[in-house]
């Protein structure tokens, strides 16, 4: 199964827990919502912010999807910055009087047959407003260059969610391009141009990136151009683009981690196995994986987590069946690992596994096993963190940033798919350690131990079973002792 397939079903699973937006919308950062009376004379600017940290930021608000701009001009439907919606920003604004011309323009030709008195209210609004007025507003300082709504006055909900709008916005929808067959889908249905921005990627564009796009000559064929080029349905587009972005939402997901310079993304499907269970795969992943962040979600030391998961390895190492661990996992649930790496205005993909959930546990397991160190280390879970890991061994001056780019999705993938560790761990270890950094910590040797367990030198065997290095000095282990 593709990446896009998988992600159009997760769509079906998210929407059924409400986590994802309906077909044509999104969640978008908004602050403030322009209260308008019924002859659409603005009477309040609401303020819709919400605390973060010390400071007040956007709410995130369900809207009608944005528009994905590059350099042109193009306004979004009932919501937009102050630019566009009210004519005024805090920069040079060369540009601004164009931008609520075409917000001006989009919305009173969307609405010219409205009798809706919401709908109403926003022509008769954007018929007589100016841009000097926004002076006269209250929270007019706080609200410029945010993203604003609307609303009737006296009523909290938003024109957007009117019947009327909906119906608008129903009726637009679906006549960008003509029919295709799908690829995702296999069904015919009206094709995407553009493919959905995704955010989230750690190091990519704020703004977002493509994870599907053309734009030379050389990426077309057959006089196709855009989007035509791998044909996907405008609502295959959307459900897939829709569920990336919830699984790498930093204040929501509990599906992300990073890796170096990878972000990495998992779910399970539920069809078959069963919400409970798909979340309990998803919770073992996170746990093994990344048990300090999992840790700080449940408020609680990775300490705490660790003898379970060690013990839960140590029975798969062993060959017990997943639904025997006791935490409430299912034989046969199909899982999905996706990396994502930044692009310039696109994304790379580091990896893509799928698997059966019973092996990624077997691999995770074998990993434990071949990095395990006697005595254990204090600050170490069940099996190091992959971005720990990689930190503590390769990253000079022990700094995030300093991981070798390509080597964290190289280790992840190597760990994950079974395969043997990249060389260029053990090179990046040993150049730590000839940095002046002290071997004895155990972190460099659980890595050097990997690397020479799984890629033995020409004529030595691999052993037959792992044995946890010592790091006692007087007397190491022989996958230790570097000459």
């Amino acid at each position: 199964m593709t990446i896009l397939q998988s992600l159009d079903q997760y769509y079906d699973r998210m929407a059924a827990r409400g986590e994802v937006a309906p077909p044509g919308f999104a969640p978008a950062p908004i602050s403030f919502s322009l209260a308008l009376a019924e002859d659409g004379t603005p009477v309040d600017l609401r303020d819709l912010r919400v605390p973060k940290g010390k400071k007040l930021g956007p709410a995130s608000l369900v809207v009608p999807a944005g528009v994905k701009r590059t350099a042109g001009i193009a306004p979004n439907l009932f919501w937009d910055k102050t630019a566009y919606v009210l004519g005024r920003t805090g920069g040079a604004g060369k540009r601004t009087a164009d931008e609520h011309a075409a917000f001006r323009a989009a919305h009173l030709d969307l609405l010219k047959d409205a009798t809706d008195p919401g709908l109403v209210a926003l022509r008769r609004f954007l018929e007589s407003w100016t841009p000097e007025q926004f002076e006269t507003l209250p929270h007019h300082a706080e609200a410029l260059d945010t993203n604003l709504v609307f609303n009737l006055d006296g009523e909290t909900r938003y024109l957007h969610e009117r019947p009327a709008a909906l119906a608008l916005l129903a009726a637009r929808d679906g006549g960008g391009g003509a029919d295709t067959f799908c690829l995702v889908t296999g069904r015919h249905a009206p094709a995407a141009r553009l493919h959905p921005t995704i955010k989230g990627v750690d190091g990519a564009q704020t703004s977002g990136a493509s994870l599907v796009s053309f734009n030379l000559d050389a990426f077309s064929s057959y006089g196709k151009s855009q989007g035509a080029n791998a044909p996907t349905s405008e609502l295959a587009a959307f459900r897939y683009g829709a569920a990336l972005n919830r699984l790498l939402d930093r204040a929501t997901s509990r599906t992300r981690i990073r890796i170096g310079d990878t972000t990495v993304v998992f779910w399970a499907e539920a069809d078959q196995v069963g919400e409970d269970a798909a979340e309990a795969a998803e919770d073992l992943f996170a746990e093994v994986v990344d048990p300090e962040a999992a840790a700080r979600r449940r408020g609680e030391t990775d300490a705490e987590g660790a003898a379970k998961i060690a013990e839960a390895l140590a029975k798969v190492q062993k060959g017990r069946p997943v639904s025997e661990l006791g935490l409430g996992l299912a034989d046969g649930t199909r899982f999905h690992i996706l990396g994502l790496a930044p692009n310039a205005a696109r994304l790379s993909v580091r990896f893509w596994l799928s698997d059966d959930f019973s092996e990624f546990a077997r691999r995770l397991a074998r990993h434990a096993a071949v990095t395990a160190l006697e005595p254990r280390p204090s600050h170490w879970g069940a099996m190091p963190a992959l971005q720990r890991l990689l930190v503590k061994t390769t990253a000079a001056q022990e700094k995030f940033e300093n991981i070798p780019p390509a080597l964290a999705g190289e280790l992840t993938r190597a760990i994950l798919s079974g395969g043997r560790y990249p060389r260029t761990l053990l090179s990046a270890a040993l150049m730590r350690i000839r940095a002046g950094d002290d071997p004895a910590t155990g972190w460099h040797a659980a890595a050097i131990r990997a690397v020479l367990l799984t890629n033995p030198a020409p004529g030595h065997p691999e052993p037959e079973k792992e044995t946890p290095v010592s790091l006692d000095r007087d007397n190491p282990s022989p996958a230790y002792q570097l000459g």
